[in-house]
């Protein structure tokens, strides 16, 4: 899936929690992180934090991967 803003980024990770059937609650605690955050995060929300973002990420099994126009990365 490609990312291109923080509302599919937000869907990707509603869609994945979803899946493996947690609630917000459950993520947010399992993150280390606030529900608040977890249901801003979800709604695309432009001011969340990347580094908590990449911990929920991570708490979920997602991989990031990052390339450029030119290929080069």
């Amino acid at each position: 899936m490609q990312i291109t803003d923080i509302r599919s980024l937000g869907s990707l990770i509603h869609d994945t929690r979803k899946s493996q059937g947690l609630t917000q609650e459950q993520l947010s605690a399992a993150s280390g992180v606030g529900i608040r955050f977890i249901r801003e995060l979800e709604q695309g929300k432009q001011s969340c934090q990347i580094s908590k973002v990449l911990q929920v990420m991570r708490m979920l099994g997602i991989t990031v991967f990052a390339s450029s126009k030119d290929g080069e990365l």
